[in-house]
Order: C-alpha cells, then structure tokens, then sequence
C-alpha cells in the first residue's frame, strides 16, 4: 500500500515551506522586508550597531579582522558561490548544460542581458568616475526570486522554461564571477597569490587521487580563502575554484558522487540561512531622509532601468535575432511571448546586484545615491511584469494538475 499522501498530509509547516520551490524567493523578500523594518524604525542603531561589530580572527601573527557586514559579504558569499560552482560543473558534466543544443539559446540570452543592462547603466552614468564603477549592477540575475516566482505559476510552465531560465541564470553567474574577478580587485598581494597558486595543485591531487574524505578538501579550501582574501582578489571566488575540484564521480564507487551530495546539503543552508542574512546585511535602505533627488539620481535609474528595460531588450532582443536569422530553435513548450515573459523575470537581480553594489561603491565614501534603491525597483518591477506576462500566455496544464 501506498502510504505517500499520508507522510506528505502530515508533513509539519516547516518541512511543507522548505520543499516549495518559491521557499528560497520568499524567505529572501522577508529578511530585506525585515532589514528595512530595522532601518527605518528606532531598531536602526541596534541594526547598524550589529552590522558594523568588530569581528577578529587571530592565530599568531595571522590574523583577520572585520567587521560582521565584511564577515558576511566574503565569508559567507564564499559559501553560496560554492555552491554555484558545484552547479555548476555538474550542470557542464552531466546536467542540460551538457548537451551542446541546450547552451546556444540561454548563452546568447545571457550575453545580451548582461550587455544592454551594462550600456543603459553607462548611458546614464558616463562621465562620472565614482557612478561609472557601478556598470555590472543591473547585468546580474538573481536565480532563487526568479524561479521564485516562476513557481508561482504552478503547473502551467513547461519544463522547457525552467531549464532555459536556469541554464541563463548558470551562463549569467559565470559572466558575474569573471566581472568581479577582473573589475572588482583591489591591490595585488603577489604573496597571497602564490599561496593561492600552490593551494590549486594540492586540490588536483586530492581529485585525482579519488580522496573521498570532505576534511582535507575543506582545510585546503579554507587556506585558499584567507590568502586570496588577503590577495586583493575578491574572497568569493575562492569557493568557485575549490568547488572545480569536489570529485563528480569516483572511479572505485560510480554510485558516491562527493559533489552531488554536498550540493544536495549545502541547498537548504544557503537558500535559507546565508542568502536570507546577506539580504537582511545588505538591503536595510534607510528612507526618512531620502527625496526625489536619491530617487531620480542617475545610478538610481540606471540601475533600475538596465534590470527592467536592459534585459529584456538583451535578452528577448539577441535571442529573436538568432531565432529570426535561423542559428537556433525555442525549446518545445516553448513561445516568442513565453520568451519575452521570462526575458523580463531575469531582471530580478536582487542578491548578485546587491553583492557587485557593495563591491562598486564600498569605498566610495559618502555619496549623493543608494544603489540599492535602483535594484529594488528594477527587481520589483521585473518581477511583477514577467509573472503578469507569463501568467496570461501560459494555459494551464490539465495533466499535470492530475498527478
């Protein structure tokens, strides 16, 4: 007997929540919900009291020393771009990603929606040298708010949609790592480099050599942390090379996968624990004292304008050029309005554009604007337009409904 339905009805809330697909969307619009709550009411000392708490590290004459925010922002980060690393090279191995009919699509989509938000944040912001360092602001797409919402739509959304959307959201991750690995270093400790250099061929090693055993793994991840943190190389990106070498499948024992099953663990820590704090860290803005003049500040619209008008001409844009031109083919279930609907989801940028906004203008001092003004807007008004859209074009799916 098929006692299925019985475990799923007495399922508890929390479990119930977590196993939504939207869980991860809405546990991140709480804890930005929340941060503004703090910032804008008598909690904003305490908030900000918390946030800028000195946090010190020391063995020896090592030692780190930050504040809570910075703490979050590289530590933490490190944690969810592993995580994107793992994706993503399972996805180039074994995933859609591996089948070459499967890229051209969603990697044209990704290049376009990370030009045209890029070239409308310059048009408004040219000419100004601390404005300008925000370029890369609107190019991100945030996967968890997307595929949030997508999944407010329910069973009417092929697959087709949920693997371009992915697959873009993979391509666009990428273009981000490499923008923050060129654009956003400080100065070079060649040093810290070197540390970083002698840390990669000891993880090869341990691949090579099929080490099962997470330990060595972490300990050499955690060395490669500290000396690219120390490098001037933004400390993130560690957790995408350590994440290359996290074996895939060992030889001796086809059925152990290190990589899927540190994925699998590593989901739930950081759709609800380490984005949900990033975005109570980071989106705290402030209104009381904030006019007209912050609203319609350049970087404001610029970033708000490359999320929602920038990605969906890039995206939708280059797409229906190689459709038109015959260089590739929608995926079944798949529609030109359909498209357009989903073009409009990615400008929901909210973690990584608040992530590359910390990095642009963290010491820029006092200034004229709130960047994350512009990325709330742009993402909300992404969102709102791409459900709107998707929801009118797509017709329920009956047989889906029944399983």
């Amino acid at each position: 007997m098929d006692t299925q339905p019985n475990n799923v009805e007495n399922d508890g809330f929390i479990n119930k929540f977590l196993k939504l697909e939207s869980a991860g969307g809405i546990s991140l619009i709480a804890a930005a919900f929340l941060a503004i709550i703090f910032a804008n009411t008598g909690l904003n000392h305490f908030y900000e009291l918390l946030l800028s708490t000195p946090v010190v590290v020391q063995v020896g004459a090592l030692g780190i020393a930050k504040p809570l925010l910075l703490w979050i922002n590289d530590g933490l980060m490190a944690v969810f771009f592993f995580l994107v690393g793992l994706e993503l090279k399972r996805e180039l191995i074994e995933g859609e990603l591996s089948d070459k009919r499967n890229i051209i699509l969603p990697g044209v989509g990704a290049i376009g929606g990370m030009i045209a938000p890029a070239l409308i944040y310059m048009y408004f912001n040219y000419g100004d040298p601390v404005a300008t360092a925000g370029w890369a602001i609107p190019a991100a797409t945030d996967i968890a708010f997307a595929l949030g919402v997508l999944a407010l739509l329910g069973s009417r959304v092929p697959i087709s949609i949920k693997i371009f959307l992915t697959s873009l959201a993979i391509f666009d991750d990428i273009g981000a790592i490499i923008i923050i690995a060129i654009f956003y270093t400080s100065k070079i400790s060649l040093t810290a480099l070197i540390v970083v250099g002698l840390c990669i061929p000891v993880l090869h090693f341990l691949n090579r050599r099929d080490v099962l055993s997470k330990a060595p793994y972490i300990v050499v991840g955690i060395i490669m942390w500290i000396a690219t943190l120390k490098s001037g190389v933004h400390a993130t990106l560690a957790g995408v090379v350590l994440a290359m070498f996290i074996p895939i499948k060992s030889p001796r024992n086809p059925s152990v996968s290190m990589l899927k099953t540190m994925e699998h663990r590593l989901h739930t820590v950081v759709a609800f624990v380490i984005l949900p704090i990033f975005a109570f860290a980071n989106a705290g803005i402030n209104f009381s004292n904030m006019g007209s003049e912050q609203v319609f500040h350049n970087v404001t619209l610029g970033i708000a304008f490359g999320l929602f008008f920038g990605k969906q001409i890039g995206i939708f844009g280059l797409c229906w050029i190689f459709l038109k031109l015959k260089l590739v083919t929608l995926p079944k279930g798949m529609t030109i309005p359909s498209l357009y609907g989903t073009a409009a989801l990615c400008g929901i940028g909210f973690t990584m554009s608040l992530f590359i906004g910390s990095l642009a203008f963290e010491s820029a001092g006092d200034v004229a604007f709130d960047e994350r003004l512009g990325i709330i807007i742009g993402s909300l008004l992404s969102g709102f337009v791409g459900f709107i859209c998707l929801r009118f074009v797509l017709k329920p799916n009956p047989e889906a409904q029944k399983v």
